[in-house]
Formats: C-alpha cells, structure tokens, sequence
C-alpha cells in the first residue's frame, strides 16, 4: 500500500501527483509524433528495407509496404487496448498507483526492446513486439492516470485538469516532431535509436512518482483502509488527518461509497432502456471517442510528414520541418480548451470540431483533385485547420463526456467502453489510412469530412450539454426525455440548472432511487460545480 508523500504536503503534493500525471499523458502523445517523423527517416528505412518505398514502386509493391507501413505503426494501438482491458478488470483490486508503475515498467521494456533492433532476419519482428509491449504499459497508464489524478483533486477543477492532459498529448507530439528533426541529420542509427529511446525517460518519471507518491484515498476507502484514506486526505489538503475537512471528504467518500456498491453494475445493467437509458448513454459516451478516431486525427498525427512528402510532393527536408510546424500549431491550439470547456460548453464545442474539422478537410480534398504545386500548398492549409479545430474540441472532450453522460451504476463500464472504443477505432485508422491514401490521396481526406459531417448531425440530436450541471441532473435529463418523450438535448436547453433541493424532488416525481443524504451532504460540503471553488479557497485558508 502507497501513503508515502516522500515529505510532500498541500499544493506542493497535488502539483506533484499532476506532473506525474501529465508526464504519463505526454507518452501517448510523444509516440504519435515519433514514428510520424521515423517513418520517412533515411536511416530508419535502411535499419529495416522492408519500409522503405522503391523510387518507381509498381503497384503491388506499394500495396505491400503501405500495409506493412500501418502494420508497424498501429500495431501499438492494439497494445494499448489490451493494456486497458487490464486495468478495466484488475484496476480496482491492484490500486491505481501499483499499476502506473507496472505500466510504465512494462512500457521501459518495450522502449528497450525497439531501441536495440538490428538488422537481420526478424528486426521488424522485434520492433513490433517492442511497440505492443510499449502499448500494453501506455494503455494501462491512459486508462488508469486520470482516475488517480481526479480522485486527489478538488471538485472544481477536474475538468480543467483533464483538458491539461489531453494538452499534453499534443504536448508530446511537439516535443517528438522536434526531437526526430533535430536529430534527422545523424548519419548513423541514432537517427531513429534516439528519438525510441527517449521514451524511457518519460516512463522513469512516471514510475519515479508512482513510487514515491500516494495511491487516492477513494481506493483506500474502496479496500477498507479507512485510516490510509485519512492520512493521504490530510497530506493532500495541507492537514492533519483528523481535521473537520478531511473529515468531512472522507465522510463523503465513504457515504458515495457506501450508497455505490448497493447498485454495482454489471454488463446486464448496460442494456437497460427504460427511464435512465444507461445503453443509449453508453453509445453516445463512446462515439466520441469513434469520431475522434473516424474524422482524421490520427492519419494527420501519424503520417502528417509521410502525406506532406508523399501526398504533398514536398521535399524531406521541407516536410520533416513542416512535420514540427504541424506539431507546434497542434500544441498551442489547445490552450483555448482550457477556457471553452466550461464557458462554451461540451455539446457546442463538439459541433464547432465537427463543422471546422469537416470543412478543413474539404479544402484538403478539394485541392488534392488536380494536383500541382499552389493546390498542393492549399492541401496543406486545409490540414493545419483541421489540427487546429481539432486541438481544442474533439482532442479533450471525448475524455471529458464520458463519465458525465454515463449514470452511477454503469460509470465505471461506460468510461471503459468508451477508453476501449478509442483504442480499437485508432488502431483501424493507423493501420488502413497509409492503404486509402496510397490509392487515393484526395479521396482519404473525402472519407474523413464525411464522417464529420455525420458527427455533427449525430452530435446535433444526442449529445446533451452537461457543463455546469451535478452528474445527478444528466439521469433526471434522460428520464424526463423517456417520460415526455422528448430528445434529451431539448429537455436539457429547457431544464434550468437545479438546486439540490430540487434534484431530490424531481428525481422522486420520476420515480428514479436517489440517496437523499448524499445529496444534502454535497450540499453541506459546498461541492457543486459553482461553490467548490470558494470551499477549496477557504480550505487552503485554513
């Protein structure tokens, strides 16, 4: 069991479960920006000849390195998906810092494994099974950082901190591009050893501040160590473990607790239809992360340098730079999230990414239809709009909508579902857009503004606006929908925001099983999403 605090107290600790936090996060995106680059790095391909693409390639043999090409790279995809299906069933019982460090100790050893490749019979064997070992650890880290990092954080400024993260994935992705192209000039396989390597770092801060940092008290109370959950309390508020505020929380982790484990789920739970429509919140918390994968992201992250040489007809040179351009708009397109996510909301955020995304990429196609030299150069516009639409809705709000849509009962399945969809959907477009873009380099981009399209109607008729309103509101939503039958977003655009008073009220008028306690002790705490803040201002007063 984790208490230690390795002399950590108050903000200095919560800053430091962040960094921990945002380091592992920066790994999936630094992995994304490396084989971007790696991909059409002259010493990468001789290291392994069976990418690299022949001057006059016939048809056949473009085929097959094309698939090759998505194989190498997607097949990490897989790895994390199988690494969070591990969390998702063994999480709870190992602890979430226990397995941030079996996470990034297994990602150490697939980073070794692909940096000391050498040539020979089975290189693109070892390679491979490097990345899927490396996937396996980032994907139990992915699914698993940032319920640790919300259970040792304040009510009011999760969602902010989850924006953070998802910054951070494109933060990893600059930091890789400009590693790749400064190290593009080595005239030996360090060219590609390096940038592999460097993962090892991340993954050593990771496993550094799983060590030396505490497991959440909501695990401790979950394994019946209530007097673990009071110290880790007291050392995360600043403290001592038997202060009225840590008092307080830990009460009111153990009564949301205890109200919980009455209606644990199971998969049978999922298919309900009735009031609370838990499968309908299911489907809708998991097309997010579907259209995230399924209008473009990744075939712009991945190959972004691979379409700007091949697609774009652009120099090496000039595409490894326009490669970390792309990241550098990438990361700074971002910082608006922080401050839309709650002003803006999620579901109009989530219909500007798809209407710029879709659009962005018409231009793209549009251009690529005839190529020459000035249509090749509005492609490119297209693709850095695209990113930038991208950045600031669609990277963090899949993250975000989840465990919002989803009610109490099912959260924990529909938030691993969702993580789940995300994985399986990356790893179908990592492996096949370097295929569709080989036979149709305007016609890749088509597909993508499609399927924007379809998420914006999609998003348009299901996605409900959650900011600002208790998790509780969203159940009374969808059963004053199934009730009037209405769609939800309508019933959600009329029903003002709640008091808690009124939650209680109407959530018995519609016959749905609400604690009242809990809710009166949220009350008391202050921790809706409007007096949170001003409870943790008094707190750190104290």
């Amino acid at each position: 069991m984790w208490t230690t605090t390795s002399g950590l107290s108050g903000r200095s600790l919560r800053l430091s479960i962040t960094f921990a936090a945002v380091v592992g996060f920066s790994l999936f995106g630094y992995n994304q920006g490396m084989m971007a680059g790696l991909l059409n790095g002259d010493e990468f391909v001789n290291s392994f000849p069976i990418l690299k693409m022949p001057d006059n390639p016939t048809a056949g043999e473009k085929h097959y390195i094309d698939v090759i090409r998505g194989a190498v790279t997607s097949c990490y995809e897989l790895g994390c998906f199988f690494g969070a299906l591990f969390s998702m069933f063994c999480g709870n019982r190992l602890g979430r810092t226990r397995l941030i460090f079996m996470g990034a100790s297994i990602l150490i050893v697939g980073a070794l494994l692909t940096t000391v490749c050498y040539t020979g019979k089975w290189e693109v064997g070892q390679f491979v099974i490097g990345r899927v070992v490396s996937g396996i650890g980032n994907g139990m880290n992915t699914a698993t950082i940032p319920v640790w990092q919300s259970e040792c954080s304040g009510a009011h400024n999760r969602g902010f901190l989850v924006c953070f993260e998802g910054a951070m994935i494109a933060g990893g992705t600059f930091i890789a591009y400009w590693v790749v192209f400064g190290i593009s000039h080595a005239a030996d396989s360090v060219q590609w050893r390096f940038p592999v390597a460097l993962q090892i770092f991340f993954a050593l801060v990771v496993a550094t501040g799983a060590l030396m940092l505490p497991d959440s008290p909501s695990w401790f109370v979950s394994r019946g160590l209530d007097n673990e959950a009071c110290e880790v309390l007291g050392k995360i508020k600043g403290t001592s473990p038997d202060s009225d505020q840590v008092l307080h929380d830990f009460n009111l982790i153990k009564t949301d607790m205890e109200s919980t484990k009455s209606e644990q789920s199971n998969w049978k739970t999922v298919f309900t239809f009735g009031k609370t429509q838990e499968f309908q919140r299911l489907l809708i918390g998991c097309s997010g992360q579907f259209f995230q994968q399924f209008t473009g992201c990744n075939a712009a992250i991945y190959y972004s340098t691979l379409l700007f040489q091949e697609n774009l007809h652009m120099e090496k040179y000039l595409s490894l730079i326009m490669g970390g351009v792309f990241a550098s708009v990438y990361a700074l397109a971002t910082i608006p999230s922080f401050f839309m996510i709650e002003r803006v909301g999620r579901r109009k955020l989530y219909l500007i990414g798809f209407l710029g995304q879709g659009l962005s990429f018409v231009i793209t196609f549009a251009c690529l239809i005839k190529e020459t030299e000035e249509n090749s150069k509005g492609a490119a516009v297209g693709i850095f709009l695209f990113i930038t639409f991208f950045a600031f809705t669609l990277l963090p709000l899949p993250w975000i909508y989840p465990p919002e849509i989803n009610p109490l009962r099912t959260r924990t399945v529909g938030a691993s579902a969702s993580t789940c969809t995300n994985w399986m959907c990356n790893f179908a477009v990592v492996m096949f857009t370097p295929l569709f873009a080989g036979q149709s380099p305007w016609g890749v981009y088509l597909f993508f503004a499609l399927f924007n399209f379809v998420g914006l109607i999609f998003g348009y008729f299901f996605y409900v606006e959650t900011a600002g309103r208790e998790l509780e509101e969203v159940d009374i939503i969808y059963a004053k929908a199934h009730v009037e039958g209405k769609m939800p977003f309508r019933v959600a655009h009329d029903l003002p925001k709640l008091s808690f008073e009124e939650i209680v009220q109407q959530s018995r008028e519609l016959g749905l099983d609400t604690n009242d306690h809990v809710m009166l002790e949220k009350k008391e705490l202050g921790l809706s999403s409007d007096s949170a803040q001003e409870t943790e201002e008094v707190y750190e007063k104290q």
